[in-house]
């Protein structure tokens, strides 16, 4: 006896507006993969920055550089989490979207209140130039 079958109500998987997805294991190890190499380049950075103040020498007194060359690469940094968050939502990977838009939004406001910090610092310096942090040309 053969019984009839009732077609598809919708199918998504053919026809011209066929969606695609990410594999869900696939799309977690990039997300997580790319959060911890941005997590490893922030602390390199921010690393090479508190290195620039560090002196082991008690007779010398040494002031760390000026942040804004480290705010531009963390800057950078923060556009690779832009691109791959659009790259992410292109092919469908929604877990990497998230988490590179909430990279994205912890580094800018990194970089927002690290030049926040670093042009009152100038500032303080330019008024006081003998102040604490500032640097002499001696």
């Amino acid at each position: 006896m053969n019984l009839p079958i009732a077609p598809p109500a919708f199918d998504a998987t053919t026809g011209p507006k066929r969606r695609r997805r990410a594999d869900r294991g696939a799309d977690i190890g990039a997300g997580c993969g790319l959060v911890f190499l941005e997590l490893i380049a922030l602390a390199v950075v921010f690393g090479l920055w508190f290195l620039s103040g560090f002196n082991l020498d008690p007779a010398k007194t040494v002031t760390s550089d000026s942040l804004w060359k480290y705010l531009a690469a963390a800057g950078g940094v923060g556009l690779l989490a832009i691109a791959a968050a659009v790259i992410a939502a292109w092919v469908g990977a929604v877990v990497t979207v998230v988490a590179q838009a909430v990279m994205a939004v912890l580094i800018c406001v990194l970089v927002l209140s690290g030049a926040a910090v670093q042009s009152h610092q100038d500032r303080l310096c330019h008024d006081v130039p003998s102040a604490a942090g500032c640097r002499s040309d001696d």
